[in-house]
């Protein structure tokens, strides 16, 4: 038996286990910052595999580091992502339903990471098990990596030093734009992002206007300062009418909000003390970030002078657009092409047609589009990609697997998750593919062949292995980015999470 066929029996022989384990993270579904039980579940089962594991890597509490060897030999790295996204509590069923227990204002996995975490640790365990079973000497770093979708870890696990020393980096997602599905990326990788918070305080609201003589601060006579809530609002809306005139309309750059908190819970006659806003700038390189940064700057500080506030600001990501490199994109192309598309059994595509009956379109015999069961070259895939890019511009979209690839060649490949023909879909109705078994398995099963072999020809091809570092450091050595990362992780900011009273587990967003 070779080394891909002892993978492939292991992948084939756990699957059942590996499927109970995607809809246990489907289920914990935990967002950014707070993926407690998802970090300890992942530790507790790669410390049962056999790895050493560091939890809280990089000052990041559900963060973790792992590691294995057998032997001397390259150390080939892989991941797990586990948060999931305010606002779309789904249940793995085909109907609009929230998880049991919960509001749809909960979180929910999307595009999905439970299936990513899991597809990535059972190619890493297949990996593994090839190892031993075959005497192939080498290593295999993996790292749980929380917050991605706000670029959270990646940035601090790159400056604190976590992808050195790796012969390559396998970076796996369920597939969410096209032409990107069953392909790896070519030459244009995602792009960079920063991410920061506004925090405007009216701490000393007596120091606003004149008194009025009454013994009571801020009494309903007296003029009182504008306060948190208005300086939060100037900020918003002013950020927003002078968005157009940031940067050139080209690139594809965008600028999301999120106000985290905000006020007090009554409508009384005192002014809003604290109110949090986060910016999420996604583009396509630091330069553009950068200028957005000092005009988002310059707002913050005039709008909490004019209301009476002070403002601080907390960074949440500074992360850096990514580096391609073909050879490491050939090899993982060489394992898709092996292993295949994933496969929907007829009990998967008949659930698929009850989520399209649930969204009130007419069922079809095959309800998944026909990008699902196909494989894409990366070349022909660039080429659709760049159609509507400036000639100019190497990065596009967002992720934040960029940072690993500015410490050693690394591959961005994409396997197809259940997508339904027609459409326009609600939400919920790709959430709940992301999490039935029967549709999202194979991306996981196929997810984990393809990693597998990859690593497989990595730890053995001592050739591809000089090839892609020898371009890697050609890419890097043209225009080098140090790590971007000199803040703490944003843990103190407050995130949504899930809390435990006497009413059980609930759905909770700080103040």
């Amino acid at each position: 038996m070779t080394p891909t066929a002892s993978a492939d029996a292991l992948i084939a022989e756990r699957a059942t286990e590996f499927s109970d384990w995607c809809a246990l993270i489907f289920e914990f579904a935990e967002p950014a910052w707070r993926e407690y039980r998802s970090a300890e579940w992942y530790v507790a089962c790669l410390r049962a595999e056999g790895f050493t594991v560091e939890e809280g890597s990089a000052g990041m509490p559900t963060a973790f580091c792992a590691e294995w060897r057998n032997g001397d030999g390259p150390m080939v790295g892989m991941y797990a992502e586990y948060d999931a996204v305010p606002g779309n509590c789904q249940a793995a069923r085909p109907e609009r339903a929230p998880r049991d227990g919960l509001p749809f204002g909960a979180a929910g996995h999307t595009d999905p990471h439970s299936a990513l975490g899991i597809g990535s640790l059972a190619g890493l365990l297949a990996t593994k098990h090839a190892m031993q079973a075959h005497g192939i000497p080498g290593g295999l770093r993996f790292t749980g990596e929380p917050a991605e979708k706000v670029r959270g870890s990646k940035p601090l696990h790159a400056a604190a030093g976590y992808y050195d020393g790796l012969a390559g980096i396998l970076s796996f997602h369920p597939f969410y734009m096209l032409p990107l599905c069953n392909t790896v990326r070519w030459d244009t990788q995602c792009g960079a992002a920063y991410s920061f918070v506004y925090r405007f305080r009216c701490d000393a609201p007596q120091l606003w206007g004149t008194g009025d003589g009454a013994p009571i601060p801020q009494s309903h006579s007296d003029v009182r300062a504008p306060g948190a809530n208005d300086a939060l609002m100037l900020m918003l809306s002013q950020g927003r009418m002078l968005r157009d005139s940031m940067l050139p309309h080209r690139g594809g750059w965008s600028v999301s909000e999120a106000i985290l908190a905000t006020g007090q819970a009554t409508a009384d006659n005192l002014p809003a003390l604290a109110a949090d806003l986060q910016y999420m700038i996604r583009i396509p390189d630091i330069p553009m970030a950068e200028a957005i940064t000092a005009r988002l700057d310059a707002i913050a500080d005039s709008a909490a002078a004019l209301a009476g506030c002070t403002v601080e600001k907390v960074w949440v990501s500074r992360s850096r657009p990514g580096l391609t490199n073909h050879v490491m994109a050939g090899i993982v192309w060489d394992a898709l092409q092996e292993a295949g598309p994933p496969a929907w059994t007829d009990e998967a595509l008949a659930l698929a047609r009850q989520v399209q009956q649930a969204c009130g379109r007419p069922p079809e015999d095959n309800p998944l589009i026909p990008e699902c069961t196909a494989l894409i070259a990366p070349q022909e895939a660039e080429a659709h990609l760049r159609r509507d890019l400036p000639p100019s511009q190497t990065n596009s979209t967002s992720d934040d697997y960029t940072d690993m690839s500015w410490h050693a060649p690394t591959a961005r490949f994409y396997v197809a998750r259940p997508a339904l023909r027609g459409g326009p879909y609600p939400p919920w109705a790709m959430n709940a593919l992301g999490g039935m078994r029967p549709l999202i398995d194979p991306t996981v099963n196929c997810a984990a062949r393809v990693l597998a072999r990859s690593a497989l020809r990595l730890l053995t091809d001592a050739a591809a292995r000089r090839a892609a570092w020898q371009e890697f450091e050609c890419r890097r050595d043209v225009a080098p980015i140090p790590p971007l990362a000199d803040y703490p992780p944003p843990i103190a900011l407050p995130w949504p999470e899930y809390v435990e009273t006497r009413r059980g587990r609930g759905w909770h967003i700080p103040f």
